[in-house]
């Protein structure tokens, strides 16, 4: 697992030293974590869509907390993802906007204070190695006071809060797949720390 921290940086417009092109950088990052598996890329990425409902920590990551019964992804571009509670009631986490499997899957994230984007992907290392990494951007939308709200973890954004969310969220799928790495460099294995319980119920997919 790696935890990449992304220090915000002001636009520059000034002209670049040599060829006179306008040289901008990202203010508002994108949150990036990976973690590093001991399972084929087929396998992982079959887990992580099938089973999320399983592995998935809903207790802080839901809306629904102790109601929640499962937690859908519909296997195609323009499919819910969604969280079903025990007595019917539907939450929507967002629409699959690219569906590539084993590789990757993008999905609009709608439990920010703005709609953001969240892209899963899922590179094979090796035979029974795979390296999974999230993506989640889009954050040029919000505003200050936006960036700074809680979200499952006090502090949001501006102070690092989806990284420590996302971080939680791939700990317990490299749980469920059983030898994982503990928190690293992307893609160097090692060895699996404790797993949480899967599939407790619980609450706010604002990582």
């Amino acid at each position: 697992m790696t935890q990449t921290p992304e220090p915000g940086a002001a636009s520059n417009s000034g002209p670049a030293s040599t060829s006179g092109a306008a040289v901008t950088t990202l203010r508002r990052p994108p949150v990036r974590q990976s973690t590093t598996v001991r399972s084929d890329v087929r396998h992982t990425f079959d887990t992580f869509v099938r089973t999320i409902g399983i592995w998935w920590p809903v207790d802080p990551f839901s809306a629904g907390k102790d109601r929640v019964r499962d937690i859908i992804i519909e296997q195609r571009t323009g499919g819910r993802v969604y969280e079903a509670w025990a007595d019917g009631t539907e939450v929507d986490w967002g629409e699959l906007l690219a569906w590539e499997p084993p590789a990757r899957f993008v999905m609009t994230w709608n439990q920010t204070p703005v709609p953001t984007e969240v892209q899963l992907s899922f590179a094979a290392l090796g035979p029974s190695l795979t390296r999974v990494t999230v993506e989640h951007r889009g954050w040029e939308a919000l505003t200050d006071e936006q960036l700074a709200e809680d979200c499952a973890i006090p502090g949001g954004y501006s102070a690092g809060s989806y990284s420590i969310g996302w971080t939680r969220i791939l700990d317990r799928l490299a749980a469920a797949l059983g030898p994982a790495d503990t928190p690293g460099p992307a893609g160097t294995p090692g060895p699996a720390g404790p797993p949480g319980p899967a599939g407790t119920p619980g609450g706010e997919p604002t990582v």
